[in-house]
């Protein structure tokens, strides 16, 4: 009884700290640029961020690929700060800038020291109104990205795979086409689509900006107004329809890649962020495959010695992504005795749940990864605008914890059947090639 209510305040413990440690204030210009600010004067630093409610998902087919371009091109200057300019001003004031694009969300954010608060808030109102957008920025960008898609993905084994899975896994769905973009669209896309681009996704009324950090929220809102309020609303994105057909069968495909072991790469559709199931399949995931004592590594690593490699996960999507696993293989095993030992252990928790023990330490686990997120301004700005983006709302995110301590074994049971079987189901199985026997592209 002891060790059980030991394992219960472990879980409770992190919901109550991380429900008393983030104070949030907001407000919205006239033009539907929704501000949320962190006001923390623990560290002399200050984190900007801005989150656009645009990614993978939202592309078409003969442009894929262009969310991450831009991700590019908008360092590339404005009409009042040259190429270069606004990562020289954060550099030279002990700062720094980066971004990433994912399929639901581009995100971009500046740390630096507060005195410089008011020059990036400048250099961010002039990039979202005038973006430099000309012949030879999108070149020089195309270049650039093509070459990380031939480093990444084309020459990367495992990226190739995952690749496959997701073009494999989706027929309807956007989430079917890499975020990089395919090669070919990326040659296609032209000034006007990316004029039209911006225009559409980097309107104000479609990001969400956080502040986060050593900065006087009273002073900004004023500062903001200024800079931020004349950039013109624009309409609305047309929403993305979900139009992926249930899948009713299992997929199974073979990549031939040089490489010197066999791996496989596993696929089953699972839950939107909106569900409850989706934080029941974390947990599932934790249970699987973190730590040396979790069910697949305790099996296929340890006792069968099958792989040296395996891992599990559930995207973050809007729309139901997929809860994968992965396996490499030991030199001289079969990627069919690993499919068989995963199978087995899948059906033997849909039948027979998990042990209390399991389902704490699992909770225990994905409860403090999820309070670590928030332990620097880029972390609480980086949660805050992917839960405003992704789950509609970055308060979402204060409830997380919550929604993790409502799963019960029943729930581990229930989702494993109902989403990890085999006809929702897709397969890649790497069979390994010597260098120079498997063809690749090379536009």
């Amino acid at each position: 009884m002891q060790m059980f209510m030991l394992a219960v305040f472990l879980v409770l413990a992190p919901t109550i700290l991380f429900a008393q440690s983030i104070d949030t204030k907001e407000f919205m210009l006239k033009n539907g640029l929704k501000v949320v600010m962190v006001e923390d004067h623990t560290v002399p630093s200050v984190c900007f961020a801005i989150a656009f409610h645009v990614g993978s998902r939202n592309e078409r087919q003969g442009i894929t690929g262009i969310s991450h371009l831009f991700e590019h091109m908008m360092f590339n200057g404005s009409k009042n700060y040259k190429p270069t300019v606004f990562d020289q001003i954060l550099e030279a004031g002990g700062g720094y800038s980066n971004a990433y694009t994912s399929n639901d969300i581009t995100f971009y954010y500046e740390e630096f020291n507060p005195d410089l608060l008011d020059k990036v808030l400048d250099m961010e109102a002039d990039r979202m109104r005038s973006l430099k957008i000309d012949t030879s920025n999108l070149e020089q960008e195309r270049g650039i990205v093509k070459e990380e898609r031939r480093v990444s993905t084309d020459n990367n084994v495992r990226s190739k795979m995952f690749e496959d899975l997701y073009a494999a896994s989706f027929v309807a769905h956007p989430y079917h086409n890499p975020v990089v973009g395919w090669m070919g669209d990326l040659n296609n896309i032209t000034l006007q689509d990316a004029r039209d681009y911006f225009k559409r996704f980097y309107a104000p009324n479609n990001a969400t900006v956080i502040v986060v950090g050593d900065f006087d929220s009273k002073s900004l809102r004023p500062k903001m107004e200024k800079l931020f309020s004349s950039i013109p609303k624009q309409a609305s994105p047309r929403q993305v329809n979900n139009a992926e057909p249930e899948q009713e069968g299992e997929r199974r495909l073979m990549l031939h890649k040089a490489a010197e072991l066999p791996a496989v790469a596993i696929g089953f559709k699972g839950a939107p962020v909106s569900s409850p199931d989706f934080y029941a399949l974390q947990v599932v995931s934790a249970i699987l495959s973190r730590g040396q004592s979790s069910r697949l590594y305790n099996k296929l690593v340890y006792e069968d010695e099958i792989c040296t490699e395996i891992g599990a996960g559930m995207d973050e999507y809007i729309d139901p992504g997929l809860f994968s696993i992965f396996a490499q293989m030991q030199p001289g095993k079969k990627v069919a005795d690993a499919e068989e030992d995963i199978y087995e252990i899948l059906n033997e928790i849909a039948e027979k749940g998990v042990t209390d023990e399991e389902l704490h330490k699992a909770l225990n686990t994905v409860q403090t990864d999820y309070v670590g997120e928030f332990k620097t301004n880029v972390g609480i700005a980086g949660r805050l605008g992917y839960y405003e983006v992704v789950h509609g709302d970055y308060k979402t995110s204060f409830k997380v914890l919550d929604q993790y301590t409502k799963v019960t074994i029943d729930d581990i049971k229930r989702v494993v059947r109902q989403y990890l079987n085999d006809r929702k189901r897709t397969v890649i199985i790497l069979v390994p090639e010597k260098s120079g026997e498997s063809s690749s592209s090379t536009n």
